[in-house]
């Protein structure tokens, strides 16, 4: 195993990593909610495109039901 560790050590050491990003990225979502203005942040960029790329933008965006 690498750095002469036990595979219970490196197994547990792993899922205690993996818990605590997850825990962290969970976390993050419930404090910051960074996806809540997307719809907003997203015309707001598109403002600055040209008219017939917004138009493709936003046809594929909906589609896809990311844009409302």
């Amino acid at each position: 195993m690498p750095a002469g560790v036990t595979w219970g050590q490196y197994i547990s050491f792993s899922a205690a990593a993996m818990f605590s990003m997850l825990a962290g990225s969970q976390l993050v979502h419930q404090y910051y909610k960074p996806l809540q203005d997307l719809n907003e942040y997203l015309n707001k960029e598109m403002k600055n495109l040209p008219s017939d790329v917004q138009e493709k933008i936003r046809k594929e965006l909906q589609e896809e039901g990311v844009l409302n």
